[in-house]
């Protein structure tokens, strides 16, 4: 099974490059044997994430608003924002082979959609763009949650940030993912009530013990 790994959720927040060294530790870790798949749920102190393909356009200027850091990293994607009211999940698991980058993200998007719908939101997928949307009457979607990957000796790192009940205006700083014409919502914006990071984590747990069984090696046991 599938362990799970809470950081960050009592209010402590936690900070973005401990998060990543932490999930490298794990990285080594699965990709040696010594340890099962873990998925890392966590609640991050403000900071920007710059994916390999960000442009220098989409970037905050400076240290972003409010002095907000910003980190590159080596995951797919561009640019986008973690912060409080956002729960951020790393599953650092082991891919079946052949390796299937693609439907491994659309797993961890299936997690996300299923995990919206418990809490009442009609979230889904837009053909052509990544995460996950929900539809706004008389415009485009807005993305409620973002994916992006790394793979490496086949075991993946980082993953998604979902909009529980974060602030939106960090996001007016950059262009989030690269994606111009179409705006960011929030769980608690769309289901009309309000949510905490903790209400979606059960939902969450739950959809990608189910999603990831099917595309990550998550029975094997540890390494003796």
């Amino acid at each position: 099974m599938t362990e799970f790994l809470e950081r960050g959720l009592d209010g402590s927040l936690l900070d973005y490059r401990a998060g990543w060294r932490l999930q490298r530790e794990l990285h080594d870790a699965v990709v040696t044997g010594s340890r099962r798949a873990t998925v890392v749920l966590c609640e991050h102190a403000p900071v920007y994430t710059a994916g390999r393909r960000t442009r220098r356009d989409e970037r905050p200027a400076g240290e972003g608003l409010g002095g907000t850091p910003v980190v590159d990293v080596d995951r797919g994607g561009r640019v986008t924002w973690h912060g409080p009211g956002q729960l951020v999940g790393y599953p650092v698991v082991r891919l079946r082979r052949p390796i299937d980058v693609v439907a491994y993200v659309r797993a961890l998007e299936a997690a996300l959609i299923a995990a919206a719908h418990d809490l009442g939101v009609a979230a889904e997928r837009v053909e052509g763009r990544s995460g996950v949307w929900v539809p706004q009457p008389g415009g485009p979607p807005a993305k409620v949650a973002a994916v992006g990957v790394r793979v490496a000796s086949g075991v993946t790192m980082h993953g998604f940030a979902l909009n529980v009940a974060c602030a939106l205006e960090p996001f007016t700083a950059i262009v989030p993912c690269g994606i111009t014409d179409a705006g960011v919502t929030t769980l608690t914006r769309e289901a009309g009530r309000t949510l905490a990071v903790r209400d979606a984590v059960g939902p969450i747990r739950d959809a990608l013990e189910r999603e990831l069984a099917g595309v990550a090696e998550i029975d094997l046991g540890v390494a003796a």
